[in-house]
């Protein structure tokens, strides 16, 4: 059942931009210092702010301010080192360029969008129950093909796997809310698919900015979006899809320091091939959003 109140339509923008913004972690800023990283809430979530439009009845709107860890966004970054490293630089620069100037004031390219509807989409249980469907298809490809890939053998049970916790967050959902378990719908499919497909096609550059963008925008953004739906749908509760055995900023930096140790082995044609991919790394994860906003993909 939606709950058609002024908090919760306020939250269906909210969800929107934030889904407008998503990055992979702001993983594509530099590199943390321990302290810094300790002292960033989430380790660079990106974060937003609500303000009231001046006119149209009282509707609010929300502006992606910044997003902390990027360089800029937050005090923490400060003290940070320059950027090094492969993703800091070229993934990183690729990802900042597909923002908006609103969500990335300094490097941000992409057109803004007209809003879809004057009247803001309210999630319903059954939205988010499709949602985590459709991205344990999506995780499941990807852990199928770190399993046939030798090259992904580095990024075998990392930690970052979410196969498991969706199926626990999603027989949760069927049980407690006596919905029907949907199949995986369209979105779903199709990124889990194109997933299969680069992997067989052994274009591993291209597999890895997938990997990348994926599991790191879920640390971040994915994280937020998780807790807005817990406020508006779950009565506050944690699925396990946001929970990690381990701290999350620890494991999140063994994996990139494989990522980076596998990209110093590229050509510069396979880098190419790696950055080059950020665009559709954007448009299958805003379409998996989308199944949260009624279809209404940001890319």
């Amino acid at each position: 059942m939606a709950f058609r109140t002024a908090s919760t339509s306020r939250f269906a923008v909210l969800l929107l931009l934030v889904a407008a913004s998503r990055s992979a972690d702001a993983a594509f800023s530099p590199a943390l210092s321990t302290a810094a990283r300790s002292s960033a809430p989430g380790n660079s979530l990106p974060f937003v702010t609500p303000r009231k439009c001046e006119s149209g009845g009282g509707r609010w709107l929300s502006s992606v301010v910044g997003m902390a860890g990027h360089p800029g966004g937050s005090a923490a970054m400060a003290d940070a080192p320059p950027a090094t490293g492969f993703i800091d630089t070229e993934l990183r620069g690729a990802a900042m360029r597909l923002h908006t100037r609103k969500q990335a004031p300094k490097e941000g390219q992409a057109e803004e969008k007209a809003p879809r509807s004057a009247e803001p989409y309210v999630t319903k249980h059954e939205d988010y129950l499709a949602f985590l469907v459709d991205s344990q298809a999506v995780y499941q490809a990807f852990e199928d093909v770190v399993e046939q890939l030798p090259e992904m053998a580095p990024f075998r049970n990392t930690g970052l796997e979410r196969t498991g916790p969706l199926e626990i967050d999603i027989e949760f959902m069927v049980k407690e809310y006596g919905l029907e378990r949907p199949d995986v719908g369209p979105m779903g499919a199709g990124y889990a698919e194109e997933v299969r497909r680069i992997a067989n096609e052994g274009t591993v550059p291209e597999l890895m900015c997938h990997y990348y963008n994926h599991y790191f925008a879920h640390t971040a953004g994915g994280r937020m979006i998780g807790k807005r739906m817990a406020a508006l749908l779950l009565n506050k509760k944690t699925l396990e899809f946001y929970k990690w055995d381990g701290d999350i900023n620890e494991i999140k930096v063994r994996v990139k320091d494989d990522i980076e140790k596998m990209a110093d082995s590229w050509t510069r044609e396979e880098k190419d091939e790696c950055v080059d991919a950020t665009a559709a790394t954007f448009r299958y994860g805003g379409g998996m959003n989308s199944l949260l906003s009624g279809g209404a993909s940001p890319h």
